[in-house]
């Protein structure tokens, strides 16, 4: 099999692991359409506990996501997954036996627990070549926004004909199906992609929480999906105010978010094409504050709704896709690993309190003014985007190396930084591997395996 595309096993590990992925992430995502106004019909409700609900998975989800990614490297990808999705089972069960607004709390908390991001993207390293890696979390990705789109469209649907437990046990029956994915259709790994390219390492993460650059990607996550778990505090409520009844909403996103996958497209051949990739990312921060000032200043009406919905979702979805590939880029040599960790816990952290700030904010100040509140916190971001260093294309490597000792891997270090090419270089002697960021244009790969090999 040639090297320019994925082979058997990755292609079956690829679709195997995107499906599980997006399966779980489908069943988290499913709340959010119908939830506003379902959790009305449960015992102790309340605005704030309401957008706590929605948000309540992401807590468990930032806290456990690094050191579940960990275990992994101790216990085996597989069973740790398989542990994680027998937690995110149990919350979806104990969410659809709730008739309180508090069981429910409990219930998405313990879905959250379930944390197996990291470990399946640790998997998918390990069943990968370093030159195919991309591709298969590429892959990933997409199953991930694809699950969003099919999350908001099937939510309204089955909570329609089912209710709100209804689409808790749907859940359920999901999370069994990823179960046997995981365990008949996922092929065993044989080898380990390098530590530092997989799991979080935590002497790492200190460091990367301070760098200038990663924090404003870290910050970005965070904001986006606050705003993101804080809108649907009330949107689903709107649409019901415009005269659209819950089961009809699934009309009112299929072709919202379609068109917004169709919007995003060019733009985003744009920035690759013409190396336009920092001002595109600051405008599509600038469409999403646009849009949620759009939410608070129109009247409510349905063409209104549906115009601040497409670019809302044409935003989020371009900053959504862009944004783990800028990381990818410029998170430093051999610390991929922890740098997405990072990044994933921000993203919970962000839905988290993007509930529980939306909740409060409609019981305090009224519901419309969740989006005047984001609107704001947006543009804020989009003042720090400006301070992003400009890309430079490049491409990470990790390379075996028969370096014995720290002082060697320093000289090794100095060589291949003085090479063509080379961007970043990183020896890490104890794990005999070599990270390497490179401009594939100019980079001589051969030079550098015989150098590491010497």
């Amino acid at each position: 099999m040639s090297v320019s595309g994925l082979n058997r096993i990755e292609k079956k590990a690829a679709f195997s692991l995107a499906s599980v992925f997006g399966i779980r992430m489908l069943g988290l995502f499913m709340i959010l359409p119908v939830f506003a106004i379902y959790g009305e019909q449960l015992n102790g409700y309340s605005p704030m506990w309401l957008g706590l609900a929605i948000g309540a998975y992401g807590l468990t989800q930032a806290l456990l996501q690094i050191p579940m990614g960990i275990l992994s490297d101790k216990f085996g990808r597989k069973p740790v997954i398989l542990a994680g999705l027998v937690v995110f089972l149990l919350g979806s069960v104990i969410a659809a036996m709730s008739e309180s607004i508090y069981g429910v709390v409990i219930g998405r908390a313990i879905q959250g627990m379930g944390a197996i991001a990291s470990a399946i993207l640790a998997l998918a390293a390990d069943l990968s070549r370093e030159e195919q890696r991309p591709k298969v979390m590429a892959t990933i990705g997409m199953f991930i926004g694809l699950s969003f789109t099919f999350a908001m469209i099937l939510g309204p649907i089955v909570a329609d004909n089912f209710g709100l437990s209804g689409l808790f046990w749907f859940t359920g029956i999901l999370t069994i199906v990823a179960m046997f994915l995981i365990q008949f259709m996922v092929p065993n790994s044989v080898n380990k992609a390098p530590r530092g390219d997989s799991v979080a390492l935590p002497a790492q993460i200190s460091r990367l929480i301070r760098d200038p650059q990663l924090s404003r990607l870290n910050w970005g996550i965070f904001i986006l999906h606050m705003a993101l778990t804080a809108c649907f505090v009330t949107l689903p409520k709107q649409f019901v105010a415009s005269g659209l009844a819950l089961d009809h909403h699934w009309q009112l996103y299929l072709p919202t978010l379609l068109g917004s996958f169709f919007l995003m497209v060019p733009f985003m051949i744009y920035a690759m094409k013409k190396q336009k990739e920092k001002p595109m990312f600051s405008a599509a921060i600038a469409l999403l504050a646009i849009a949620l000032f759009l939410l608070w200043v129109l009247p409510i009406g349905l063409w209104s709704l549906v115009l601040s919905v497409v670019l809302f979702f044409t935003a989020f979805n371009y900053l959504e896709a862009t944004m783990p590939s800028i990381l990818s880029r410029i998170a430093p040599a051999g610390v991929k690993g922890s740098a997405m960790g990072v990044y994933s816990s921000s993203q919970f952290l962000g839905a988290f309190v993007g509930g529980m700030l939306g909740g409060y904010i409609a019981s305090e100040f009224g519901e419309n003014t969740i989006f005047l509140v984001m609107a704001i916190i947006t543009v804020v971001w989009l003042l720090v985007s400006f301070g992003m260093k400009p890309l430079q294309k490049s491409k990470n490597f990790s390379f075996a190396t028969n370096v014995e000792s720290e002082a060697q891997a320093d000289i090794i270090a100095e060589q291949l930084i003085n090479m063509p090419g080379v961007i970043e270089a990183t020896i890490v002697h104890t794990e005999a591997v070599a990270y390497l960021k490179v401009d594939e244009k100019i980079v001589d790969l051969m030079a550098i395996k015989a150098l590491l090999k010497a």
